[in-house]
């Protein structure tokens, strides 16, 4: 059986722009299931925005929008005392995962919604448990938010999360969006980085050619 991983970070601006393209493959692949593992971007950074990262960022996300035509806010930097520390929205997705699988990629997209294009801060808890109970609702999954922040700030949230991570580096991953095949046990990168829609089915489609050359008569 074959699946796809995704590993990504909800503060990722290149994840944020690779939303739309990988949505649109998934629309193609009903039934082929998608397993999110988060990266950590820049995990655990204790340090305030100074000028010259929210310029570098600026700069990043200018260049995201011109690929996907994706909306980017104003103020999304602009918090008084902003840390970009990635690890709690990442802890978010991870929350979800472990309530409901299949919930994962709507709270990874809500979340770059809110951050990219609304604005918010989502390194806070409460905003974290608000746009993710209302992502999972709207998948039909009925979350609290209450429940939620109570299950993002527990020390098993805290941990899956740091697992993530771990596993991100023993893949040997160090950029995202990164989507692999996974064919009984067998990884195959598919991307390492933006890629729009049409290429992705290229690389699939090679890639399961390929595997359909290797497969013994």
């Amino acid at each position: 059986m074959a699946s796809l991983i995704y590993i990504a970070d909800p503060m990722c601006s290149w994840c944020y722009g690779f939303g739309p393209e990988l949505r649109a493959l998934l629309d193609g692949l009903p039934g082929l299931p998608l397993h999110v593992v988060t990266g950590g971007l820049r995990a655990y950074n204790r340090q305030p925005l100074d000028p010259e990262l929210k310029a570098t960022l600026q700069t990043h996300w200018r260049h995201v929008a011109e690929r996907s035509g994706l909306p980017f806010a104003d103020g999304a930097l602009d918090h008084p005392g902003f840390v970009y520390d990635t690890e709690p929205a990442c802890r978010a997705v991870v929350t979800a995962r472990t309530l409901a699988p299949q919930a994962a990629l709507p709270v990874l997209h809500a979340i770059q919604q809110a951050f990219y294009a609304q604005g918010r801060d989502v390194t806070r808890p409460d905003v974290l448990a608000s746009v993710a109970a209302e992502a999972m609702s709207a998948a039909g999954i009925p979350t609290e938010a209450d429940a939620f922040r109570a299950q993002l700030e527990s020390a098993a949230a805290v941990s899956a999360t740091a697992d993530d991570f771990a596993r991100t580096k023993r893949w040997g991953v160090s950029g995202f969006p990164t989507l692999v095949l996974e064919r009984d046990g067998q990884l195959d990168l598919v991307t390492a980085g933006f890629l729009p829609m049409p290429q992705l089915v290229a690389r699939m489609e090679a890639l399961i050619d390929t595997a359909t050359a290797d497969s013994p008569e």
